[in-house]
């Protein structure tokens, strides 16, 4: 291209030189000018083209460049979050191990280390960005009561656990420091029986919360001599049962062990059966929904077309015959507005569909978990 460009000049710089010697070279000079202007413009649009070409390519290498960057940034942001997932995963079951505490800790320090974004990836079988980052209050609120020191009474109060920081300090906290308060020659201790939220509030919270058998075997250490267990549960159920089960592994190593009922006693072997302790906890639960409802009475808040369903978890246990029980109860206390429901669905008498059923008249309706 450039001896292109040297040929058009020299050919330009003989057209002017032979235009000044006269006009007899006119037809020459022209013909000779045309032919250098041809070869300039195809000097200058072939530069043109080849300089085009280098930013096109340019641009697109660039292009491509940043698009496989960002897409491996992409796919290590997916990675990192995927193996958060993974490690949540692995300690949300109900089975301790020996590398429990290690596999608590790992799960934190790798959610720790994700950025923002990374952290709103994180979706495994049950994990999920509310497994770290949700915010439930906290936790230095509570008090795990594992201590040593016990002495010759315990009164081991045994829950199926909550990983909502406030409301295990106000609910399950204030139970067992209710029970403190009321026994102080018995030294009060905490049990969950759900693994899964021992380890989520360990993993988030670094608190450690014994289960069943971590208790137990801390009784016997300290050389316990008498345990009360006291359970917060509400019905003979399945975590009831493990409860049992895992204490009647301990019993011969204790001079008295005893088992107080779950809150709605026993179950009973129909739904006509009811006690006092299901009265007590119908009346109980009543007199704080009609106080929070605005009404002096269950009476005056059916007259004004008001309706409260009491809403339970439901459970495929035998035990499930108890929110029949407790519907019962509340007929026999002449609450006609007032319904049991559970979640699940069991028994079916309570399903949400049947209670919807029965409140559709209502004028106003108060749901209570």
């Amino acid at each position: 291209m450039k001896n292109k460009m040297v040929k058009a000049l020299a050919i330009m710089m003989s057209v002017s030189t032979i235009t000044m010697m006269g006009s007899a070279s006119v037809y020459a000079s022209e013909t000779e000018t045309e032919t250098a202007t041809e070869a300039v413009t195809e000097a200058a649009s072939e530069a043109v083209t080849e300089t085009a070409t280098e930013a096109v390519t340019e641009a697109a290498t660039e292009a491509a460049s940043e698009d496989a960057t960002e897409a491996g940034s992409e796919s290590d942001d997916q990675a990192a979050a995927d193996n958060v997932a993974a490690l949540i995963d692995k300690i949300y079951v109900q089975e301790r191990t020996d590398t429990t505490d290690a596999d608590c800790t790992a799960a934190k320090e790798a959610w720790d280390q994700l950025t923002d974004a990374q952290k709103e990836l994180v979706e495994g079988e049950e994990a999920s960005p509310e497994y770290f980052g949700r915010d439930t209050g906290d936790a230095s609120k509570d008090d795990p009561r594992n201590g040593d020191e016990i002495g010759d009474n315990e009164l081991l109060v045994v829950s199926f656990g909550t990983s909502f920081n406030d409301s295990r300090a106000e609910d399950i906290k204030g139970i067992e420091d209710a029970l403190q308060e009321a026994y102080p020659d018995w030294s009060v201790r905490r049990a969950f029986t759900a693994q899964i939220i021992i380890n989520h509030v360990q993993a988030r919270d670094d608190e450690k919360i014994d289960n069943m058998d971590q208790a137990l075997q801390r009784a016997v250490d300290n050389g316990v001599k008498n345990l009360v267990v006291q359970p917060t549960h509400l019905m003979h159920g399945a975590e009831y049962d493990e409860m049992v089960e895992a204490i009647d592994g301990y019993k011969d190593k204790f001079e008295s062990v005893a088992i107080a009922e779950p809150m709605l006693g026993e179950v009973g072997d129909d739904a006509t059966v009811i006690n006092d302790d299901k009265k007590a906890v119908a009346q109980a639960i009543t007199d704080e929904a009609v106080k929070a409802a605005g009404y002096d009475s269950m009476e005056a808040a059916a007259e004004d077309g008001t309706a409260f369903v009491f809403m339970g978890h439901g459970t495929s246990h035998t035990a499930n015959v108890t929110y029949d029980q407790m519907q019962t109860q509340m007929e026999e206390l002449g609450f006609t507005n007032a319904f049991i429901g559970t979640v699940e669905g069991k028994p079916e008498d309570t399903a949400c569909e049947e209670v919807i059923k029965k409140v559709q008249d209502s004028r106003k309706l108060f749901f209570v978990r």
